[in-house]
């Protein structure tokens, strides 16, 4: 009885997940659909590097407290996404707070992220505090909060 209440539980927050990124994808004007989840493994310091099948979206989802290498601006987790075309910008969601949008001109260094692992389009990953959907139309990530960004080659919106 305890395992299936376990995953009558897990079913509903799952269900609440997907329900969410379908409110998300309507205020950032992606078709909302039904979407799975799509395992993505992280490296030995925890981070997760991903892409959209397209590949000019890529993304890197860094847990609280950092790595050896690098530590996020406050010490909590973060995402962080590059799109390349059609002109290369950054967008990073951090534990609280609106998403920021860094245009190259302000970026350091160029290129973030592994092309190993890809987001499927319809397909939906979760990382500590984070969500996100990759659909033809772009990628869409979020918190429960509802803070986070859209990036497509057409469009870039952060809340």
């Amino acid at each position: 009885m305890f395992a299936t209440h376990r995953h009558r539980r897990a079913a509903i927050r799952n269900g609440l997940v997907v329900a969410g990124f379908a409110a998300l994808a309507v205020l950032f004007g992606v078709p909302a659909k039904a979407a799975s989840f799509q395992q993505l493994d992280a490296n030995r310091y925890g981070q997760i590097e991903f892409s959209t099948p397209s590949g000019n979206i890529g993304c890197i989802y860094t847990p609280a407290g950092g790595t050896p290498v690098y530590e996020t601006w406050d010490g909590g987790a973060e995402l962080s996404c590059d799109r390349v075309e059609p002109n290369y910008l950054r967008v990073v969601l951090g534990e609280s707070g609106t998403a920021d949008r860094i245009n190259a001109d302000e970026l350091g260094e160029f290129g973030c992220c592994s092309l190993t692992q890809q987001l499927d389009y319809g397909f939906v990953a979760e990382f500590g505090p984070f969500q996100c959907l990759s659909d033809r139309k772009g990628l869409t990530c979020a918190r429960a909060d509802g803070h986070g960004f859209f990036l497509s080659r057409a469009l870039v919106q952060v809340k």
